[in-house]
């Protein structure tokens, strides 16, 4: 479809679970080149909700997916589902001529993300991941920092996907075989990718990596989200590694659910360059070269950053820009933002620090990518 075009992308909801209603809905009720036209949920009082807070009552209701997706109108599909069925309706979308925005983590294995990756450049059709954090205006100004030189050679990063007590405790997320894993694939791959991202290194040598259940197996312990059942509870409850890339940089990661620190962080990194450092806490603080450069989120002192902010809070969300992002790209027939490839690598990693606590080994990654 052409940037001139008039006609409404039609878009289907797979999954109406929390991240669709939370989410992706009200994104994409603030996009004039988009229209939600189906919802599919294997439960039909779901889909019926999710269709209800979209606020169009002819969209279609489905809870066969298969039958959603021969549907010739569709453009495109956002898949909110749990993470082991990313890959097969990701696959059979695409396949099916559909364009596709899939929620993190791609898949929870890395040959599943290739088979993604395939089909979307055989069909030749978009396809992204839901790395929305790569659209807060932080990142945003310390992106455009970072490919200006302004940190110089960024040799080392650490990437901070940290609670003290916040498991989520409802749907699948405590479930190993749908999930995939605990908080390393699911608040760890959002830090994971904003590191490789900003860093610009999508070349990991090696990896090692160790998981922990030393909480989780206690029972509840002032959880944020309610109590679990150790029982319940087949994922790790914090993991960390270490990853060496091929041009030298060096990447710590820390990702938990559950931990005794008063450093509590998400979806955020810590740069080292040979210019300035960069610190995503609380904000932005640079070091370095930078000590005395202002940042602030008021647009006009975004600086060298994309000036995100609108007087329309609801537009200015890393949610909106990510979906609005995405339906550009497909209008507009352009790379989207997060890129299949890079969203592969974030895979890789993940799954290499899984292997590595499983064998107690280093994890080779050259020549993957």
């Amino acid at each position: 479809m052409s940037a001139g075009a008039t006609r409404k992308l039609k878009a289907a909801i797979i999954g109406c679970g929390d991240i669709a209603l939370r989410k992706h809905i009200p994104s994409l009720q603030s996009i004039e080149g988009v229209e939600v036209c189906a919802f599919g949920s294997r439960s039909i009082s779901k889909a019926t909700i999710a269709r209800e807070h979209y606020g169009n009552p002819a969209a279609k209701l489905y809870t066969d997916i298969d039958v959603l997706l021969d549907d010739r109108e569709l453009d495109v599909v956002f898949v909110c589902t749990p993470n082991n069925t990313h890959a097969t309706i990701a696959i059979k979308a695409l396949e099916r001529g559909k364009h596709v925005l899939c929620e993190k983590p791609m898949a929870i294995s890395s040959k599943d993300c290739r088979k993604m990756v395939e089909a979307s450049e055989r069909n030749r059709k978009k396809l992204s991941i839901a790395f929305q954090n790569r659209f807060k205006p932080d990142v945003l100004h310390l992106y455009a920092l970072c490919r200006g030189g302004h940190l110089g050679e960024i040799y080392h990063a650490k990437a901070h996907a940290i609670r003290k007590r916040a498991v989520p405790t409802w749907g699948a997320f405590l479930n190993k075989e749908m999930q995939g894993g605990g908080p390393l694939i699911d608040i760890g791959s959002h830090s994971i990718d904003l590191a490789l991202w900003l860093m610009d290194t999508y070349e990991p040598s090696w990896v090692i990596g160790k998981c922990y259940d030393k909480i989780a197996a206690l029972g509840s312990r002032a959880n944020r989200w309610g109590e679990w059942n150790p029982r319940d509870f087949s994922v790790e409850d914090s993991a960390f590694g270490f990853v060496l890339m091929k041009n030298g940089a060096t990447l710590v990661i820390d990702a938990a659910w559950a931990l005794n620190t008063s450093d509590e962080r998400e979806a955020s990194v810590t740069l080292f360059g040979s210019k300035a450092g960069a610190d995503m806490r609380n904000g932005l603080i640079l070091t370095g070269e930078l000590e005395n450069a202002i940042y602030s989120s008021r647009p006009e002192l975004l600086g060298e950053g994309p000036r995100t902010i609108t007087k329309d809070v609801k537009r200015s969300t890393p949610a909106y820009l990510e979906a609005r992002a995405f339906i550009d790209c497909i209008l507009n027939d352009a790379e989207p933002i997060v890129r299949p490839r890079q969203a592969l690598m974030v895979a890789q990693i993940v799954e290499a620090l899984y292997e590595s606590d499983r064998t107690m080994k280093p994890v080779c990654l050259s020549g993957q990518g």
